[in-house]
């Protein structure tokens, strides 16, 4: 019977090395594709690092200017509210004086055409009465 264990007990030794091998096998792959992996990555890693820290410093360096144009095109608006602001305050006063100064240039034509008037009624008045003042009324 100890012949019968001993024999059980190596046919089990058996197949246990049989699926072991297997799969010590392929851990044995899988870790020499981590090794290439990560001497690739160690390779490769820093050029990497380089054109990030590259690229942060460009994007830095486009924010820089982004801010200035931003403070100069608020400065621009500025001025360009204050020419506006000015043009309608320019425009409210010629408003208000423009609408004297077209009332007065009404009272200016109504003054010059009452005075035409007047003159075209007593030119025309004078030789009636200079024609009357004459002894023949001619």
């Amino acid at each position: 019977m100890v012949d019968l264990a001993v024999m059980i007990i190596a046919v089990a030794v058996v197949v246990l090395v049989g699926y072991l091998v297997p799969t010590i096998l392929q851990v044995k792959r899988t870790v020499g594709q981590s090794e290439r992996l990560l001497i690739r990555l160690n390779h490769e890693l820093p050029g990497m690092l380089k054109e990030v820290k590259g690229t942060n410093e460009n994007i830095r360096a486009l924010t820089d200017q982004a801010r200035v144009g931003v403070d100069r095109a608020t400065i621009f608006l500025n001025a360009v509210g204050d020419v506006g602001q000015t043009v309608n305050q320019i425009h409210q006063t010629v408003r208000g004086r423009g609408g004297t100064v077209l009332v007065g240039l009404t009272s200016l034509l109504a003054g010059i055409k009452a005075v035409t008037s007047t003159v075209k009624h007593r030119v025309h008045k004078e030789p009636k009465e200079k024609k009357e003042d004459l002894p023949n009324g001619d």
